[in-house]
């Protein structure tokens, strides 16, 4: 039989690796959301996606959470008049990065909250550990 609060670490430790990976991703965004091709005509910074699974975790017998790719966001690239930078092209338009700084900012928000509440989890789980340990030797 497992135990459910080491059960419990395990799944929480998941939520804060994943978590802390997306919080890398939205950070590499956020620092390139003005980066813009080195050449004429050539394509900025590509904004990266995370997406995540659930894998079953044979040493706890629960599932947790994985990244499951880092992708590309293939939306299209915003257009800014520009004729005297060096990535314009022909009609002096420079690609512009596809990342939004506002909608980066929400997740970020909302990935710190998710580590937060894993945090929250872990430890409570552990302050149930050592009650249960002062129990046993009262």
């Amino acid at each position: 039989m497992n135990d459910p609060l080491s059960a419990t670490l395990r799944i929480a430790s998941s939520g804060l690796q994943a978590q802390g990976t997306r919080l890398r991703v939205i950070a590499e965004n956020i620092a390139n959301a003005d980066s813009t091709a080195l050449s004429a005509g050539g394509d900025p910074y590509r904004r990266k996606t995370i997406s995540f699974t659930t894998s079953l975790d044979r040493a706890s017998g629960s599932e947790v959470v994985k990244v499951k790719q880092i992708g590309r966001d293939r939306s299209d690239f915003q257009l800014a008049y520009d004729p005297s930078h060096p990535a314009a092209d022909a009609k002096g338009y420079v690609k512009r990065p596809n990342v939004q700084p506002l909608i980066e900012m929400a997740d970020m928000r909302e990935a710190s909250r998710s580590f937060e509440a894993s945090v929250n989890v872990i430890e409570q789980s552990r302050s149930m550990m050592n009650r249960m340990i002062d129990l046993l030797r009262g």
